[in-house]
């Protein structure tokens, strides 16, 4: 771009200026000098090279040019698709570090959601009660652990009501927990359960594709200790509202999850568009590689990969159409 930054690297000026912890600003600064970019620059000269051999095909059927019958270019759309998928996993974490994790509070009435809420905000956010069915809309909280944003939203109790307000309550938990970055099942420790994560996630009707962890609470009532069991799938973590106990091996946790504890080696900072983009991008190539395994399609295949180079250029900057047209001219011996 003439010696000047792109979008992203003007975007991480500000999140360099906003970072709120010394991991959020390294992670800015690598972004900012362009180590972002240049993975992006990367999929799409690959991407380029990949419309070249299939357009060329496709335009200068009388040179003789057939890659579209190569298995090789298939090889290539695949491990292509790999690098993005590698790199949507590693800007979902520099987008954790930026805008923060949305963490949901869920499970039966009356096992503590609104206390261990109210805990770890530091204020009396929700409505404490006994009674089964007190919080019956959301609650967001928004806290920095240690300069990391954190965003929790305790919901109402999950469980079958006829109250109506209760259900309206309880559909609305469900829709937040479909946007949560991560769930957090709150469980009291006094009574016996099912500990098997499916059977949980089954009878709360719970999304399997979100990161879950089980938080036993009311540790004080129940003689146990606080601890973490950080080894066992899901993780699990014992710990007291009332009384504190665990709860800093939770905000540890939580940390890690946001990447606090990570080696900022690789990591930057990102965006929910860089996210948005890059999905795309990985549908568009996933459909071009149906496009030529299974009906030989050329044209569709070098559509979709069209799209793909479009959504990584939202990121970035352009490349037009006169830019492939004068790479396939370059690269090939047409019209000689």
């Amino acid at each position: 771009m003439n010696d000047k930054i792109d979008l992203a690297q003007a975007e991480a000026i500000a999140d360099l200026i906003e970072s709120g912890s010394e991991q959020a600003a390294k992670a800015a600064f690598k972004s900012l000098t362009g180590e972002f970019s240049a993975h992006i620059h990367r999929l799409v000269e690959r991407l380029i090279e990949l419309r070249t051999y299939i357009e060329a095909s496709l335009d200068f059927a009388e040179e003789e040019i057939d890659f579209l019958s190569d298995a090789e270019i298939l090889d290539r759309i695949d491990r292509l698709n790999s690098s993005v998928e590698a790199l949507l996993s590693q800007t979902r974490q520099g987008a954790l570090l930026k805008e923060g994790m949305t963490v949901v509070f869920c499970g039966e009435p009356n096992v503590g959601k609104s206390s261990l809420l109210n805990a770890l905000s530091g204020r009396d956010s929700a409505i404490v009660s006994s009674q089964p069915g007190t919080t019956r809309d959301i609650i967001r909280e928004h806290i920095h652990l240690d300069g990391l944003p954190l965003h929790i939203i305790d919901t109402a109790g999950l469980r079958q009501s006829n109250d109506e307000i209760e259900q309206e309550g309880i559909r609305r938990a469900r829709t937040e927990i479909e946007k949560a970055d991560r769930i957090l099942i709150i469980l009291d420790n006094r009574h016996p359960h099912d500990q098997s994560l499916e059977s949980l996630l089954t009878h709360y009707q719970l999304p399997t594709t979100i990161p879950t962890d089980l938080i036993y609470n009311k540790i004080d009532l129940s003689g146990k200790s606080a601890q973490i069991r950080e080894h066992s799938t899901p993780l699990r973590l014992y710990v007291s509202a009332k009384t504190g106990e665990g709860l800093e091996g939770l905000r540890t946790h939580l940390k890690k999850s946001i990447g606090f504890d990570q080696t900022t080696e690789g990591s930057f900072t990102a965006r929910r568009r860089h996210l948005d983009s890059l999905r795309s991008a990985h549908e568009h190539i996933d459909l071009a590689s149906e496009q030529l395994r299974i009906a030989g399609a050329g044209e569709l295949a070098a559509e979709e990969l069209r799209l793909a180079q479009q959504h990584l250029g939202e990121i970035t900057g352009e490349f037009t159409s006169d830019d492939l047209l004068g790479r396939i001219f370059s690269s090939f011996c047409i019209g000689k």
